[in-house]
């Protein structure tokens, strides 16, 4: 009985077609999620070159583009005066941090009771954190405003970032970040002294430093672009956040200006942007180690 034997060569040709063969449909998908990823980056970015033009050119250029057209600041200047930028700012900036502040400490608290004490109703409580996170916000502004004209709050920072200083989102994000931190090291922090609070200073929140970070993105993005809730409650300047004050510019009698329009938008989003163009790289970390999607 003879047995045919295999050329080394071909065995070696065959295990390296075997090896290589399915690279091509990952090469395929790779070059697929590149162009996407171009295409999104291209409707991101138009906009914010339009507006750019607009703002940095004279209003004549605003709707027709012309490289030997002259570049002015004067859109910034208009804009600055008509309306007072300096209070806005200054309102959004100290709303923005009360907001984020009170958040922290508050979810902070309530995650660690949750993550690691056992209490009656314990399970209920949670399911009503979870309940208010599938609760969209403007099914209670009547309710919120409300409640803020009964504590004669109205027309005050304190009534725009009172019905957000307790977060579900940041709760339930801690909590889970809380419960995979082993309790061995509760039990070593209480064998050096140390007490609940101490433990979770200590131990807990350097641990949850990424998530910290990534919720405080998006708790800075979102309230810094809040525009609803604040339209409502606030009826002068003394209150009004930037993204209400910028609602002046579109009721201008002689029409829209929009090279005044495209100068303010600019101004009231450059923190934002400068922030991520300068922290991108420990932007998309945070929101990895999160595992925020």
């Amino acid at each position: 009985m003879s047995t045919a034997t295999e050329n080394p060569s071909t065995r070696s040709t065959h295990r390296h077609a075997v090896r290589h063969a399915p690279m091509a449909p990952l090469y395929a998908v790779s070059w697929i999620d590149t162009v996407a990823a171009w295409l999104l980056a291209m409707l991101w970015i138009l906009p914010l070159l339009y507006a750019c033009w607009t703002a940095f050119h004279p209003a004549e250029f605003s709707t027709r583009f012309d490289i030997t057209a002259p570049w002015t600041l004067e859109n910034f200047r208009h804009a600055w005066q008509a309306a007072p930028f300096a209070r806005y700012f200054f309102n959004t900036t100290v709303l923005v941090g009360l907001i984020l502040a009170a958040q922290m400490v508050l979810a902070t608290l309530a995650a660690f009771a949750f993550a690691r004490y056992e209490f009656r109703g314990k399970n209920v409580a949670f399911a009503l954190v979870l309940v208010q996170l599938m609760i969209m916000p403007d099914i209670l502004l009547v309710e919120n405003y409300k409640t803020m004209a009964r504590l004669g709050a109205v027309d005050t920072l304190l009534a725009i970032g009172l019905p957000y200083f307790a977060s579900a989102f940041a709760i339930f994000l801690l909590r889970q970040t809380f419960m995979g931190i082993p309790k061995e090291l509760d039990e070593a922090a209480r064998v050096e002294g140390a007490s609940a609070l101490q433990t979770l200073w200590r131990v807990y929140v350097p641990l949850a430093r990424p998530v910290y970070t990534a919720f405080a993105l998006v708790s800075v993005s979102f309230h810094w672009n809040n525009f609803l809730w604040p339209l409502i409650i606030t009826n002068s300047v003394q209150s009004r956040p930037l993204t209400v004050g910028l609602q002046v510019f579109s009721s201008v009698e002689q029409g829209v200006e929009w090279s005044t329009i495209t100068a303010a938008t600019l101004m009231t989003s450059a923190p934002l942007l400068i922030a991520f163009l300068l922290f991108q790289r420990q932007f998309v970390q945070s929101f990895m180690r999160a595992g925020i999607k």
